[in-house]
């Protein structure tokens, strides 16, 4: 589904980083060097597995810092290499690609988002017209959407779940539209919303016919070079660089 934000899970994409710029870095500058106790000091205080830091000014090479292990199965230490899972930050690419398409002329960020997703006529908003909720709602989460749209529940503070289940497939989402509300008046306050990039996602996939993965890659990834990130399943040739994800509830983090 597109643009979920759980992209660590095995419902939606995983959007892994890799470096762009080679491994072989310059030698490191004594300011990345004066930064290297305060960014160990910080990882080792959150308990962070393992990390990296990369800077880059201008056209010069990214100097890189490293931290810890890839995962505390394997004890391998991380590397410019390593490549991180992206979660959330997937959102910026969501947001990338609906820029790009108001460039080409294809929408416009006060569109209503209906015109887009009829589906969405099904939601019920008790303050006025779903014709309200615009794309630029969607992009800055003011749409009236809470996150998340349905209930979530956790047992013990170890484990969650969707209630009565997450959605996996965009007909899903839609069959649960009729019993979702908007919370607030459209572009009255700020509400973090999953839900509504979702909806952005469909808008892509709708006016590109590429599905979200594809259109991201082709038109984000590939034209900044970014050969080493990808969806889903590591490559065969980038398996050895994944680290491992981790989700930390309470005392207790999970891979």
């Amino acid at each position: 589904m597109p643009s979920q934000s759980r992209l660590c899970t095995v419902l939606a994409a995983a959007l892994a980083f890799g470096p762009t710029v080679s491994p072989q870095t310059p030698p490191h500058s004594s300011k990345i060097e004066s930064f290297r106790p305060q960014f160990q000091s910080v990882l080792h205080q959150h308990g962070i597995v393992g990390g990296g830091f990369a800077f880059v000014s201008g056209s010069a090479p990214a100097e890189t810092l490293t931290f810890g292990e890839m995962g505390t199965d394997s004890h391998l230490p991380t590397d410019p290499s390593t490549a991180y899972n992206w979660a959330s930050i997937t959102k910026t690419m969501t947001a990338i690609a609906i820029l790009q398409l108001r460039d080409r002329g294809k929408l416009s960020l006060d569109d209503p988002a209906v015109r887009y997703i009829p589906e969405l006529r099904d939601i019920h908003n008790q303050f006025g017209a779903i014709d309200a909720i615009t794309i630029r709602h969607l992009l800055t989460h003011s749409a009236g959407f809470r996150n998340p749209t349905w209930p979530w529940d956790c047992d013990d503070s170890t484990s969650c779940d969707w209630q009565p289940f997450e959605p996996t497939k965009w007909t899903q989402v839609a069959a649960m539209l009729p019993y979702t509300h908007i919370a607030f008046a459209p572009g009255s306050r700020w509400s973090y919303s999953n839900l509504g990039y979702v909806f952005l996602g469909q808008i892509i996939e709708r006016l590109t016919g590429d599905d979200f993965e594809v259109y991201i890659d082709k038109n984000i990834l590939k034209p900044l070079g970014m050969t080493e990130s990808y969806f889903d399943r590591a490559p065969y040739f980038l398996e050895s660089h994944v680290s491992a994800s981790y989700l930390r509830a309470g005392s207790k983090r999970t891979p």
